[in-house]
């Protein structure tokens, strides 16, 4: 088993694709964990914005968290319509695009890019501050520890959508079982405490101020708590990878993550009420997640609370697979609408859609840096894209029901209505309350996103203009010409020599072009060229190579020899020219940055070597026998084994008698045995 296979699996055949198709207890993993773990950071995010309460802030959690909640099942309730009307990924991008339009539809494409994108940074992110609550040893390898989680997420999605459901089942029932085992707990201690339970671990010291939260101090509450909301759309993204029937499993899928959820966010509102439990400033010493607080709180610093915690903390970084499974999904349906390069419609060895894998590390290794891993830096971009592609998929359904409105068309076209007009409210909020804290960048990022699309599409159809075809077009040989080779030389070596001989077995016309430029080992060839390459050549009754040396006043290659190509293209404009590339191959990957001229020469060719120019390599691998097939007769052995003309023309007298000796072979071979 080679490397690659043990960290990426063996290849996979496309007949076994339905292998891979997902049923609803490993879907709830795959495409529910950012869903389920934004339980974790979503009511700190809202904690965090009420920090000038101090001990206060508990008090209002719990109504912010039921706004949440009801906006949840207004969007969750939308996409259980969405997921019939589009059996094959009823995303965002194809729903705004199919019903509202293409600029709308690239809008959705926008926001979901960037939304899957913070995804992942905001859930590594989160998922180590968990760790450093536990361990605050750990707080200054944050980025590090980020880093990591991001490429053993990467490596674990380029091995298959099935692989990354078996690997995060077993974490994602054990965090939802500890979460609902602390709350059950948590509700009983209070239920026995008339309200006033009493913390097993204490609980930091909060400042008791006198203020009182406004309404805008609890519209950012909102938006920041509605991050809790993202992910809820990845199961109707991702209906073609679940088993037969797919809709039923999908839908099954979004209920069981939408109950859960809620039970979750409700579970953790309640305990933070009447625990008096508030967020700390991430990043400083002394900081401890919400999470952790509570299940100290209530379960104590024993076995059971580092078991809870370690579960958070594996889920959080696990979370963001949802964006692993969702974004190539979308970077497809982009390319395939030329909105992308055509790779990203392409499945890897693994049946996954691997460029657009990696494109999301990329990304979102970016922003871990750029933000040192610290998630509430990230949260005001978060939340913009995720309730903008919400709002554009409900209003595109609204649209689609409204085509079909007749029978329970109605009712889907209300609880589509409802759910836009919600996360359009929502929308407004977050752009409002969290413009000046990092939102506006998201606002200018989709743009950006979209003139981009616009540009590859653009793109894409000139080139079809430029290369197509009218109709049942026939091939066209009219005014096909011989074709002019050029090759390009230093010196007459082994390499050179075998560029030569390939030539001439291709055209009639060859040009030798040596480019003197005071290099090493660098000698003019016109002295040998008659002796060594035109008299070898008229023997074999060949036209023999024309050699043309250009003296390089500035000690140039690049320029004298691209200027020579297109002089020579002019001088024959119906004719296409060839330049043939002797280069050397070495079997080390390596050697490459020590022989890497052949390569810029071809990049350059292509970029200014003129429409007429075709490049053909010559490659000469090292340590290799330069052998040519041919009838195993005593005279063609004769031929073939007889000394070859030397690179350098030193030793001429010795030349011209091998090259004797291969004639005399040669005519022995053509005239065939003698007559008695």
């Amino acid at each position: 088993m080679t490397v690659k296979e043990l960290l990426f699996g063996r290849p996979l055949r496309t007949r076994e694709e339905q292998v891979e198709c997902l049923g609803v207890a490993s879907a709830v993993p795959v495409l529910g964990l950012d869903a389920l773990a934004s339980a974790a950071y979503g009511p700190e995010a809202a904690l965090s914005v009420l920090l000038p309460l101090g001990a206060l802030a508990s008090g209002y959690i719990g109504p912010i968290s039921f706004a949440i909640i009801c906006v949840l099942f207004a969007v969750a309730a939308s996409y259980l319509q969405t997921i019939p009307a589009y059996p094959n990924g009823g995303g965002s991008f194809t729903v705004a695009k199919e019903n509202l339009g293409r600029a709308p539809g690239l809008l959705a494409a926008s926001a979901l890019s960037i939304d899957y994108v913070l995804n992942v940074a905001v859930a590594i992110s989160t998922g180590v501050g968990a760790l450093v609550s536990m361990c605050p040893r750990l707080l200054p390898w944050t980025l590090p520890l980020c880093l990591a989680i991001l490429v053993l997420l990467t490596i674990v999605n380029l091995r298959g959508v099935r692989s990354a459901g078996l690997v995060f089942m077993l974490p994602t029932y054990l965090f939802v079982g500890c979460l609902l085992t602390t709350i059950g707990i948590g509700i009983f201690r209070i239920i026995m405490g008339a309200g006033h339970p009493v913390a097993v671990a204490p609980l930091p010291k909060m400042p008791v101020t006198q203020h009182s939260a406004g309404i805008w101090l609890v519209m950012r509450a909102f938006a920041s708590g509605c991050t809790a909301l993202t992910g809820v759309e990845a199961v109707s993204n991702a209906v073609p990878i679940f088993r037969e029937p797919k809709i039923r499993h999908a839908r099954r899928t979004l209920i069981v993550i939408l109950l859960v959820l809620a039970l979750l966010l409700a579970g953790i509102a309640v305990l933070a009420r009447f625990y008096n439990i508030s967020a700390t400033v991430q990043g400083k010493p002394g900081y401890q997640s919400v999470l952790s607080q509570l299940a100290g709180a209530v379960e104590g610093r024993g076995p059971f609370y580092y078991v809870t915690m370690g579960s958070v903390l594996i889920v959080l970084c696990l979370s963001a697979n949802t964006s692993f499974a969702d974004f190539p999904r979308v970077c497809r349906m982009l390319a395939q609408d030329e909105y992308l390069p055509s790779q990203f419609a392409h499945r890897g060895r693994r049946l996954v859609y691997s460029q657009g894998i990696l494109l999301l590390a990329l990304f979102s290794g970016v922003l871990l840096i750029l933000f040192g891993g610290i998630t509430d830096r990230l949260i005001p971009l978060f939340a913009v894209g995720a309730f903008m592609a919400f709002s554009l998929s409900q209003f595109g359904m609204v649209v689609h029901w409204w085509r079909h409105r007749e029978g329970p068309s109605r009712q889907s076209l209300v609880l589509n209505a409802c759910g836009g007009i919600a996360t359009t409210a929502t929308l407004g909020i977050i752009i409002v309350s969290k413009f000046t804290e990092g939102a506006w960048l998201t606002l200018v990022t989709i743009p950006a996103l979209i003139f981009f699309y616009y540009r590859v599409r653009r793109y894409h159809e000139r080139l079809g203009k430029d290369t197509g075809l009218p109709g049942e077009s026939k091939l066209d040989l009219g005014g096909v010409q011989d074709v002019l080779i050029i090759i390009p030389m230093k010196r007459l070596d082994r390499v050179a020599q075998k560029a030569l001989r390939l030539a001439m077995g291709m055209s009639g016309e060859i040009i030798a072009l040596q480019i003197l430029a005071e290099e090493m080992k660098t000698e003019d060839l016109t002295a040998c060229w008659q002796q060594a390459v035109e008299a070898p050549a008229r023997e074999m009754g060949m036209q023999p190579p024309r050699l043309v040396v250009l003296r390089s006043p500035y000690r140039e290659f690049y320029g004298p020899l691209l200027q020579f190509v297109r002089r020579t293209a002019g001088e024959h404009p119906q004719r296409p020219i060839a330049v043939m590339i002797p280069e050397v191959v070495e079997k080390k990957w390596y050697q490459f940055f020590v022989r890497h001229r052949s390569t810029f020469l071809k990049g350059l060719l292509l970029l200014e070597g003129g429409p007429q120019t075709v490049i053909i390599t010559a490659p000469f691998y090292v340590h290799s026998q330069d052998v040519h097939p041919t009838p195993s007769t005593a005279a063609h052995k004769a031929f073939e084994h007889a000394p070859r003309i030397p690179a350098y023309p030193e030793g001429l007298r010795s030349a011209i008698k091998a090259h004797v000796q291969r004639m005399s072979a040669r005519r022995k071979l053509e005239s065939g045995p003698s007559n008695p």
